[in-house]
């Protein structure tokens, strides 16, 4: 399965915000055996949004949005999904209810909120709610592409409801070794070419060691593309 994300807003392009929500949804996604294919922050631009949302709707198997949820002008990413698709945005009352409910939970600390429900709970028409239990804006399912709020804490609560969606047949080991990488650049092109799998080197000086990680589908072209290489590279523990 190939996933492209998209991360949402002009402060994460600005460096004002740290693209984790990326970083984190790549790792679980990658443990549950998919490919991220793609990642791609876009600013808060509703047609540009638009533009990639459909391009990567038909290119990959599912895309992954995060941001650009919520009631302020900056949000335009639920506006642009239904762009992308062609679709009007319709308050679904299942998210309605649920706005109401946690509007009424924050009166009493917040007594003067203003804030527009239906806007709130507009969501493309046709497409699924998904509730934000630790937030208010609502994210959404249509077709293919699965939108989530930007706060991490909304989105890692929202996630953890639709991750069983997603899976694939990669997998990957990984081990260690102090050689330096110049030394070893025969031997890593050699173990991609005999054994067909990814062969990946990401330097960690702060240790002084390299971390080797191989890719692959099957797990026995795995193992033997492991053996052969730590019988040619000394290999060191896994840092704590």
């Amino acid at each position: 399965m190939e996933i492209a994300l998209l991360t949402i807003g002009d402060e994460i392009l600005s460096g004002d915000t740290e693209n984790s929500n990326a970083t984190w949804i790549a790792a679980r996604l990658t443990e549950r055996g998919a490919t991220v294919a793609r990642i791609l922050v876009v600013p808060d631009d509703r047609e540009l949004i638009a533009d990639r949302v459909a391009d990567y709707s038909a290119a990959f198997d599912a895309v992954i949005l995060t941001g650009g949820l919520g009631g302020t002008p900056d949000d335009v990413t639920m506006d642009a999904v239904a762009t992308a698709f062609d679709r009007p945005l319709a308050v679904n009352d299942r998210a309605r209810a649920d706005v109401e409910q946690r509007l009424e939970a924050v009166r009493e600390e917040y007594p003067d909120i203003a804030l527009d429900v239906e806007a709130e709970a507009s969501i493309p028409e046709g497409s699924q709610p998904l509730i934000n239990d630790p937030g208010l804006a609502p994210g959404c399912v249509i077709e293919n592409v699965y939108v989530l709020p930007g706060v991490p804490a909304e989105m890692k609560a929202m996630f953890e409801t639709i991750e069983d969606g997603f899976g694939g047949d990669v997998r990957s080991q990984v081990f260690y070794t102090p050689t330096p990488e110049a030394d070893m650049i025969d031997d890593l092109s050699e173990a991609g070419e005999r054994f067909d799998v990814a062969v990946g080197c990401y330097p960690d000086r702060a240790v002084r060691h390299n971390r080797i990680k191989l890719v692959d589908e099957d797990e026995g072209e795995l193992d033997a593309a492991r053996e052969w290489l730590t019988d040619r590279l000394e290999t060191v523990p896994a840092p704590e």
